[in-house]
């Protein structure tokens, strides 16, 4: 599969605060829908253009503190965004390999997080300058190496409070790599750009994230 950085006439920045509450309550009420009645839900086309997308979910303790739950996602905008958000919702909830599926009863104290991507862009140039290509707090990166490929939100190493050595040793172990798989010429490394909309709390107000 070839990835090419093509937003598809989609400017990403003007993506109102409005739509990314929509979108979050899209994620919601699709895993609530699903894990009570077993149904898809079926929700107007709003966000009717194509676009990649990752529904994070965290379980939010008594002590207020957040622990990942599952987060699944498409890394290209091959669907609309509507549709991608309600699957990848879903799978977040009941498919992470990581994490058993969510129960009815954890719905309360998860909150539901949603990142819209840009299309990926391949990291250009010889290795040893990429570093200077990565910005921590703006961008994503996906990991192709010979054997498999992962992927990171730019969120990540905001929250893990990773330099950029940091986060390039992690996208290796993240694709099942060594931690310098992305020094190999054979490799590709592409990075993108994230809208965050994330609730405050389990059903409450959706923020737009600042990175």
């Amino acid at each position: 599969m070839t990835w090419l950085f093509n937003p598809s006439g989609v400017d990403f920045a003007l993506i109102s605060d409005s739509e990314g509450t929509n979108l979050v309550r899209l994620a919601r009420k699709a895993v609530e829908k699903y894990l009570h009645e077993s149904v898809v839900v079926q929700p107007e086309k709003t966000a009717d253009y194509k676009a990649g997308v990752f529904v994070t979910l965290n379980y939010l303790t008594r002590a207020k503190e957040e622990h990942l739950r599952g987060c699944i996602g498409f890394p290209l905008p091959e669907k609309k965004l509507y549709q991608s958000v309600i699957e990848a919702a879903i799978a977040a909830a009941t498919e992470d390999p990581r994490f058993p599926p969510v129960d009815r009863q954890e719905l309360e104290s998860i909150i539901f997080e949603v990142s819209v991507l840009t299309p990926p862009e391949e990291v250009k140039g010889r290795p040893a300058d990429y570093k200077k290509e990565i910005v921590i707090g703006r961008d994503g990166l996906i990991l192709r190496w010979r054997y498999d490929s992962g992927l990171l939100l730019p969120q990540v190493p905001v929250e893990m409070k990773w330099d950029v050595d940091d986060y390039l040793a992690n996208i290796c172990y993240k694709a099942g790599a060594p931690p310098d798989a992305w020094r190999d010429p054979a490799s590709k490394l592409y990075k993108f750009h994230a809208i965050v909309f994330k609730e405050t709390e389990p059903k409450g107000k959706v923020v737009r994230l600042e990175l």
